[in-house]
């Protein structure tokens, strides 16, 4: 059996389980929205860890942008080990999990929902204790995810919070636009499935992986999966930190993975361009735009599509190009040194 064939095989589900997401979980996203317009929230608080926390980083961006709705991460560690009781009266507090296990997790929204607060469970375990101590659940229906390293369940992690911000701001052509995510992605893979070329950066140590707005979130979520199968120091950095400071550790050679899909970020773009050529770094790409494509060592190509969407098939190039990686360094990313599937943090 071929290295990563649960990695490989679970990326092209994802398609499938977006569907079947926007199809049979539109009724429990369209209760949740109902319940949030009567409870008025003053700011939305997303309780998670590792994938899921990238999710919540999407949720900041399309809730505030397209909902009016300041987000921020929880810091479970107050409840879990500090043993403190944040007010979070007037929030609308997510627990965002693929499994619903994670006991620190669940002690943000069940303290939550203890305050009166309006709470939901963002999981493909309908049973979970995060579903239990949640007022509504959002379930993920991904399917059995065997791969450690997650593919569908981060992806429709994404569809759900994307769903819930269609819902709340009731308009029928966002959800046009959410219909159309799965062909998308269909076409990302499609495109990108027979990589060439990461063969070539197989003795790379380290990358940074840009991304803004938007695609913060994919920036830190394929660097994690390059940490994962990979085992190499993967930095995710939006364009403005990068340029704050750490860019100063890109020189001749360095890899730079650049996540630019059409949008309002790519005002950015030409300082990156510039800074990968006139230092000769060397420059990696997920994208739509022809020119960055045209100027870097290896392009995961990507249709044209939305910019508010765009982080559901952006990040399926991150995975590929990470899956690719893994197998031109001999490794299997469906078995990460170390890892297991599920994580019980407290």
């Amino acid at each position: 059996m071929s290295q990563g064939i649960n990695y490989q095989k679970e990326i092209r589900e994802q398609p499938e389980a977006l569907r079947r997401l926007l199809t049979e979980g539109r009724a429990e996203v369209e209760a949740l929205a109902a319940d949030i317009k009567t409870a008025a929230p003053l700011y939305g608080l997303f309780a998670a860890r590792g994938s899921s926390d990238n999710a919540a980083r999407y949720a900041q961006y399309v809730l505030g942008i397209h909902n009016n709705l300041t987000a921020g991460l929880a810091v479970p560690s107050f409840f879990s080990l500090y043993d403190s009781n944040p007010n979070m009266k007037g929030s609308l507090t997510i627990g965002v999990s693929q499994s619903g296990q994670s006991p620190d997790i669940v002690g943000v929204v069940q303290a939550a929902t203890n305050q009166g607060a309006l709470t939901a469970a963002i999981t493909n375990e309908p049973d979970s204790p995060l579903a239990k101590a949640s007022k509504h659940t959002i379930q993920l229906r991904a399917g059995v995810e065997s791969a450690v390293a997650a593919t569908k369940t981060y992806t429709t992690e994404l569809m759900a919070l994307a769903m819930i911000s269609a819902a709340m701001e009731g308009k029928e052509e966002r959800w046009e636009e959410l219909a159309r995510v799965p062909d998308y992605v269909q076409q990302t893979i499609d495109t990108n499935a027979a990589l060439s070329g990461a063969e070539a950066f197989k003795s790379m140590e380290h990358l940074v992986v840009i991304g803004r707005g938007y695609n913060y979130s994919t920036a830190f979520e394929t660097s994690l999966k390059i940490k994962e199968t990979n085992y190499l120091v993967a930095e995710p950095y939006s364009v403005a930190d990068l340029l704050h400071g750490p860019v100063a550790m890109i020189g001749e050679g360095f890899p730079v993975l650049l996540v630019a899909p059409k949008g309002k970020t790519h005002a950015d773009v030409p300082k990156i361009l510039e800074t990968v050529a006139d230092r000769k770094a060397r420059l990696i790409s997920i994208t739509d735009d022809e020119e960055i494509l045209g100027k870097s060592e290896l392009g995961l190509k990507l249709p044209a599509m939305p910019e508010w969407v765009s982080p559901i098939a952006g990040v399926v190039a991150g995975q590929i190009f990470a899956g690719a990686l893994a197998q031109a360094n001999g490794l299997d990313p469906d078995k990460p040194r170390g890892l297991s599937k599920v994580t019980l943090t407290h």
